[in-house]
């Protein structure tokens, strides 16, 4: 009986980029970008990768998220040559990160797929709680321990103000690097009140520089009185940052989705998220 031929040698096996799908519980984490100290969730990624390639592999996001800024579908790409398949891929993946990064799922993709560049859209969600919340709820909101609740109407006036395209330089902050576009489309702003939760829904086609969180600051400022719709529509036509638009903190803010255009599956189907045990 003839022996099985072995596995191919790493160095014959093309290249395929593959699509990522992770969530993760940003709190300990300095952001997304890598850092000099590696505490970034980019490095703590690239290093796992590096050990199953044997070499450096890049990661490639779909945008950066902030420290303490938490996910729910956030989207990288890589480069890798390996042969075993996609659930594997997962699979060793996973291994060796720490329970505070999950990733979702895996699938081959064509080689011009890029994380960022190809999004047509995000989806994010900013959580708020009225009052003291419970320590297992506090790390993922943004506590309003105010005498009286937020005028909700008012704030909910304000985010139709907002919606549509608008350029929104008043509502982003710049770190000093070469200025974009700052024109988006805002889909979607919505104030949605459960209890003593409350969720403020953003979906446009891109997101500036702490956009969502200076939406949700000037929403709130609203909510309080501090401001009025009318201001937030000033704010727009004029075009520049304002103190008066405060930044809310990072732990209430999670990227729950990226969208792509719609293509045919790669020779693999991708791997779901097994489902949780117990």
């Amino acid at each position: 009986m003839q022996a099985a031929a072995p596995d191919a040698p790493e160095s014959t096996v093309p290249v395929q980029r593959w699509k990522a799908v992770c969530a993760y519980d940003g709190t300990s984490f300095a952001g997304w970008q890598s850092q000099p100290g590696g505490t970034s969730l980019q490095d703590v990624i690239e290093a796992r990768l590096r050990v199953l390639a044997k070499g450096l592999v890049r990661v490639h996001a779909s945008g950066r998220t902030d420290a303490g800024v938490h996910a729910r579908g956030q989207v990288f790409h890589f480069d890798l040559p390996w042969r075993h398949g996609a659930e594997r891929l997962l699979a060793a993946l996973r291994v060796g990160l720490p329970p505070t990064i999950l990733i979702k799922s895996i699938r081959p993709v064509a080689n011009d797929f890029h994380a960022r560049f190809s999004a047509t859209g995000k989806r994010y969600e900013y959580h708020l709680y009225l009052g003291h919340p419970d320590p297992f709820i506090r790390p993922y909101v943004w506590p309003l321990d105010r005498p009286s609740a937020p005028d909700f109407a008012a704030m909910r006036k304000a985010a139709k103000v907002l919606r549509g395209r608008h350029d929104f330089a008043a509502f982003s902050a710049f770190t000093g690097e070469e200025r974009e576009d700052t024109v988006r489309t805002l889909r979607r702003l919505e104030v949605v009140r459960r209890g003593r939760r409350v969720t403020l829904v953003a979906e446009a086609d891109g997101f500036l520089y702490k956009m969502v969180r200076s939406l949700v600051g000037a929403l709130v400022s609203v909510g309080f009185g501090k401001l009025t719709p009318e201001d937030l529509r000033r704010f727009l036509d004029e075009g520049r940052r304002t103190p008066a638009v405060e930044t809310a903190p990072p732990q209430g803010l999670f990227l729950v989705r990226v969208d792509y255009p719609r293509a045919a599956p790669k020779r693999m189907n991708a791997v779901k998220r097994a489902k949780p045990r117990g």
